[in-house]
């Protein structure tokens, strides 16, 4: 395909979306959309008759020619605005807006291009509550695209490198969104174009051709994907796969002693965590949350069930990463009294709940199965009494993000970054995971703080009063940071076990010089789009064709150019101003512009624009590091906005 510019000037923007007004209920906080009843599913749910990507057949055809007819019924076409359910009995709604969003071919030289300006003093845009740290997104000349935040962002690039902020050639992304198949499709700018998603088995990837910088190291590349880890580890020594994620705990020395593979241990920038959701009872009783704070032996989750080099977690952020583990540290195991709080919390036939996980080896549970069993006997010491609920991997992960989960579930966090802000922030910040329930103001107020500033010592207070508070609330209980190895073919040249996750198969070469790198990971791809992807297996897989402006440096966490060869701040850090790499073509062949950085990244931001669709339409990333999304769903009673009525 012939490269095409497609620069455009601002259009008049149409207004022909409609809002769909919502409302609270009693009380000054709102219930956020995840915690609507099981009957009132969001429209952006996937459908339940939807079959997961491990369920799915495999498909002859590549991935890109999917047609438009797959999509799933919940995704909106992009002449539509996607619909916002409310959250509870109709009362007070949202105040009228001035203007709608129009179609997104309109989005061009700045973003939001509709409405008024975003109000960053009075937390308002457009007439609606606004909790987000983004104010605008412009596009002065083709070639350079400037960020003005709301307040300073110490980790600016570090955010901006991670995969999830993948630049989408904009008409593609239009067309796609439309269609609904973004999530079976890839259109990036990297060294690898993705050829096909064969299904149940394997992805496959061929070098790319006109490729901006150094190209890819094999022809052809391989994602593959086994759940248990020693099967992993034969077909390694079988010689059918070159690379393997997440060696067993029990497997080390056998790698270490073949002399035909490579044992590459990495660092545990991970944590595993038991979670429960504050909003549904008994995990809204501070004191039963206490006491699971001291009721789980954490020493012997890490001795039995985690690899070597695994501790035990004394804050929820690993301390190897710079003020993680400011303020106290987790207190120390006591069953007996945690036993005695649940009696006094509830009486004396305790808790009765489930306890969800997913059977997917991760760095941070390499062995889910085994280690949800052992939970299971631990609680029973304590007189909770929990049925174990195995879910499917994005059933699970989908339910964690909707705030669906009302019993306890184990779950975990690998560094997508390494700062402090992407494992609080995320978590427990203003734009917090919905898996935990209501955003805690006790922790996200010194989050704020922390992230805002550049001063050591004021950052360093901030964080040992937010994990200070963490300890105190205890939206969930930190277990362990675990270090964890992949495996490789000897032969295998530019090997590599990533801090972050994020093994770039381009970078390796095959033994012997070989054609095709074939690399195997834990589970299958959830979705391709991975703007609104969480799990680690989809965002690897995204990783070997899209790019970022920035990106990270291979099998390290240095922060290093991609797609902008600059991203410059100003002295107070609340505008960035990124210069775009020319001469760069999408795999389409489109030619790559300001206009595609502007409406990949409004596609994410703005909760009522028709592209922001994808796999569940949560988005989680987004309002974890950038606070908050234009348009939320019900915001009622936040300060200057009407109080939730009944």
């Amino acid at each position: 395909m012939v490269n095409r510019p497609r620069w455009l000037s601002l259009a008049t923007v149409a207004m022909t979306a409609a809002l769909v007004l919502t409302a609270c209920t009693s009380g000054a906080t709102p219930a956020p959309p995840t915690a609507a009843p099981p009957t009132a599913a969001p429209a952006t749910e996937a459908p339940a008759t939807e079959a997961p990507a491990s369920e799915a057949p495999a498909s002859e055809a590549p991935a890109s020619e999917a047609p438009a007819t797959e999509a799933p019924a919940t995704e909106a076409p992009a002449s539509e605005a996607p619909s916002v359910e409310p959250t509870a009995a109709i009362g007070t709604p949202y105040p009228e807006p001035n203007e709608q969003p129009g179609p997104p071919q309109d989005i061009s030289t700045a973003y939001p291009n509709y409405g008024g300006d975003v109000d960053c003093e009075n937390g308002t845009f457009n007439g609606l509550p606004y909790s987000g740290s983004v104010k605008s997104i412009t596009a002065p000349d083709p070639a350079t695209v400037v960020f003005t935040l709301c307040a300073p962002d110490v980790a600016f690039l570090s955010k901006v490198a991670f995969s999830v902020f993948g630049i989408n050639d904009a008409d593609w992304l239009i067309e796609h969104a439309a269609a609904g198949d973004l999530s079976a499709n890839m259109n990036g700018t990297g060294p690898y174009r993705m050829d096909q998603w064969q299904r149940g088995s394997e992805i496959d990837y061929s070098r790319f051709e006109n490729y901006w910088g150094e190209p890819a190291a094999a022809a052809t590349a391989v994602l593959r994907w086994i759940t248990e880890p020693a099967a992993r580890l034969q077909e390694l020594t079988a010689g059918t796969t070159m690379g393997i994620t997440n060696v067993g705990p029990t497997d080390f020395d056998s790698v270490k002693n073949n002399s035909e593979l490579q044992l590459l241990e990495g660092g545990g920038l991970n944590t595993l965590y038991l979670g429960m959701n504050h909003d549904y009872a008994p995990w809204d009783n501070q004191d039963v949350r206490k006491a699971l704070e001291i009721g789980i032996d954490r020493q012997r989750i890490v001795d039995l069930f985690m690899p070597p080099g695994s501790e035990v977690a004394t804050h929820f952020t690993p301390c190897s990463i710079p003020f993680a583990c400011e303020g106290d540290d987790w207190p120390d195991t006591d069953v007996e009294t945690a036993r005695q709080m649940i009696t006094n919390a509830v009486g004396e036939a305790g808790i009765t709940t489930t306890l969800a996980y997913r059977n997917v080896a991760r760095g941070y549970l390499p062995l889910p199965v085994e280690t949800a069993t052992d939970f299971q006997a631990q609680l029973e010491a304590i007189n909770i009494h929990a049925t174990l609920d195995e879910q499917e991997s994005g059933t699970f992960i989908g339910n964690a993000n909707n705030g669906k989960l009302d019993g306890l579930f184990l779950l975990g966090w690998g560094a997508d970054y390494p700062d402090v802000t992407n494992f609080l922030d995320y978590h427990f910040g203003s734009g917090c995971t919905s898996a935990f329930g209501q955003c805690y103001p006790e922790i996200y107020e010194p989050l704020t703080t922390g992230g805002q500033t550049a001063d050591d010592a004021a950052r360093a207070a901030a964080y040992a009063e937010a994990n200070n508070a963490i300890l105190d609330q205890v939206p969930m209980v930190a277990i362990s940071h675990s270090g964890f190895a992949n495996a490789y073919l000897a032969g295998v040249d530019g090997a590599q076990a990533s801090p972050l996750s994020n093994e770039l198969l381009f970078a390796m070469t095959p033994p012997d010089n070989g054609d095709t790198m074939v690399f195997t990971q834990n589970a299958e791809p959830i979705g391709l789009y991975c703007a609104d992807e969480t799990d680690g297996e989809s965002l690897r897989a995204c990783e070997q064709s899209m790019q970022s402006l920035y990106g990270f440096e291979v099998n390290g966490t240095a922060t290093e150019p991609a797609l902008a060869t600059s991203c410059e701040p100003n002295e107070d850090l609340t505008v960035w101003t990124c210069s775009l790499r020319e001469g760069v073509t999408f795999h389409n062949g489109a030619t790559f512009e300001a206009r595609d950085v502007i409406t990949s990244f409004a596609a994410q931001w703005d909760q009522l624009s028709p592209l922001h669709v994808g796999n569940t339409g949560t988005f989680e990333y987004w309002g974890g590091l950038w606070g908050g999304e234009l348009n939320p769903t019900a915001p009622c009673g936040i300060e200057g906005q009407p109080a939730c009525e009944e």
